[in-house]
């Protein structure tokens, strides 16, 4: 069967769909210029199991165990999902660590930059010329042999570990768990933690989310380093029509705020906007996906994106217990600090890794 979604044309419906939904959660109760954001989304579900104690993001997001779920289903049925495991895994756990550390300090992933500039918030211009930047050196890296190495076929059962989790996932903030009346699940009763839309509303679009970016491999940090590496504007199709449907929409809606000061979950410090964004993009593209890439391939089998995943929920935790993720008044004591060292982490795998010295 032809897959259209794989297409210029789909690609573009791809981008499209992604930033109509997204500014269509937001009407529906999720955060303001937060409709979707996949770190966000993460660092709500390391607070409501407990790793970290930030009350006012406190959730299990539904959109999350969808883009999983929905990857996992299409890629059953299309005879894809192709169970893989064994590339580097603790060097893999680390980048999705600093990415979460990276994303904290700009407040979102690659995703909501691009939501956050549709609906008028200008600081997502320095986050996103550091993300470009930072994708920009995992290229440099890319082009001179970096390699986290090859990965192994596994037995079918072991793909099923990550979408297994994501259905408790659902289950449980469907049932309102709780293991008891102060312990985890823990949900913020005020604050972003406490805005989402109806489960299902959230869960229908994660699936569907998940299924169409499975078949079209729509991605933001691969979209970049096409264009980089082989002047290819295939992915990037996408993720243009992605900022103009979600711009467009937030204008239909009234949502469309211009300006720097007073956005919805963002700060003015525009050196660590930069910073932060720089970090995660360098983080992603070592890793081979941005944040919502990594959960698609991790629907498809692929563990070592799984294990990205938990690294990123791993350092959602770690940046709010150490003060490292920001908040609208600006950026936490050890933020700008962590990003440095991020930074050098990164530096320092990309020079090591690599399979040629050119």
């Amino acid at each position: 069967m032809k897959n259209f979604l794989s297409s210029r044309w789909g690609i573009i419906a791809t981008g499209a769909v992604i930033g109509i939904i997204a500014v269509s959660l937001q009407k529906l109760g999720n955060p303001a210029n937060m409709g979707i954001c996949v770190a966000c989304f993460e660092r709500d579900i390391a607070g409501a199991l407990g790793l970290h104690h930030a009350a006012i993001v406190q959730y299990i997001r539904p959109e999350i165990a969808g883009f999983v779920l929905g990857s996992f289903i299409i890629a059953l049925f299309t005879k894809e999902y192709q169970p893989r495991a064994g590339s580097s895994t603790i060097i893999r756990f680390f980048l999705g660590v600093f990415a979460m550390i990276g994303a904290l300090v700009f407040l979102g992933c690659p995703w909501r930059a691009l939501l956050r500039l549709s609906g008028g918030d200008w600081n997502a211009i320095t986050g996103l010329a550091g993300l470009i930047t930072g994708i920009a050196v995992g290229v440099i890296f890319l082009k001179n042999g970096f390699s986290l190495g090859r990965s192994y076929r596994l037995r079918k059962s072991a793909g099923w570990v990550f979408p297994a989790l994501m259905v408790a996932l659902v289950i449980m903030v469907a049932v309102g768990f709780r293991v008891s009346e102060t312990g985890p699940l823990f949900y913020s009763v005020k604050g972003p933690g406490s805005q989402h839309a109806w489960i299902p509303y959230s869960l229908a679009a994660g699936l569907f989310i998940g299924a169409i970016a499975q078949r079209s491999r729509f991605c933001t940090m691969g979209s970049l380093r096409d264009i980089i590496l082989a002047r290819d504007f295939h992915l990037v199709s996408g993720v243009l029509a992605m900022v103009v449907a979600a711009t467009a929409l937030n204008f239909l809606y009234g949502q469309f705020k211009p300006g720097f000061a007073n956005q919805p979950v963002a700060h003015t410090v525009h050196l660590w906007n930069f910073g932060g964004m720089a970090l995660s993009g360098l983080a992603f593209a070592l890793a081979g996906g941005c944040p919502g890439r990594q959960l698609i391939l991790s629907g498809e089998g692929d563990s070592d994106a799984a294990v990205f995943v938990v690294g990123m929920i791993v350092g959602a935790g770690v940046s709010h217990n150490f003060l490292m993720a920001s908040s609208p008044a600006g950026t936490g004591a050890f933020g700008p600090a962590a990003t440095i060292i991020g930074i050098v982490f990164c530096l320092i795998i990309g020079f090591t890794m690599r399979e040629k010295v050119s």
